[in-house]
């Protein structure tokens, strides 16, 4: 078995924590404003400052996963 494309499937791994993370606080943010709407543009700018974490996190996992494919030969 090839380390390489296995290093860069554990790293892609990232992108898919990423995603159901993403999914998961959009769905609680959306209860929340439809629990309480006067608080929209808090939990919005919460929501969007976690979304920007994670979707870094995936774009880490991304980068070290294509470093592993070409420089990890």
């Amino acid at each position: 078995m090839n380390v390489t494309a296995l290093g860069a499937g554990i790293a892609a791994l990232a992108c898919i924590g990423a995603g159901i993370g993403i999914g998961i606080a959009t769905a609680h943010a959306v209860d929340a404003i439809a629990r309480q709407p006067e608080a929209d543009s808090k939990i919005m700018r919460n929501l969007l400052l976690g979304c920007a974490l994670a979707e870094a996190t995936a774009i880490y996992g991304f980068v070290l996963g294509i470093l592993i494919i070409f420089f990890l030969k």
